[in-house]
C-alpha cells in the first residue's frame, strides 16, 4: 500500500511572511549586479531589487 501523506494549509502567519513589510513600502533594497549600463540612455545606472517581493528600482548616476 502507499503511504498517506498528510496534507496541510499554511497558517496565515507563513502564507504571508514578507509582504506586509513591503505593502506599506518598507523594502528590503540590495543591489543588483547583473546590469549595471542602460543602452537607452547610456547612462551607468544602478538597479536595487528587494529581496522579499522582486520589485526593482533603477537610479542613474
Amino acid at each position: 500500500m502507499a503511504e498517506i501523506i498528510p496534507f496541510r494549509r499554511p497558517s496565515l502567519k507563513q502564507k504571508h511572511r514578507g509582504k506586509t513589510l513591503c505593502k506599506h513600502g518598507h523594502h528590503k533594497w540590495q543591489v543588483d549586479k547583473a546590469k549595471q549600463f542602460d543602452v537607452k540612455l547610456g547612462k551607468l545606472v544602478t538597479v536595487y531589487r528587494c529581496a522579499r517581493c522582486d520589485t526593482t528600482r533603477v537610479t542613474s548616476h
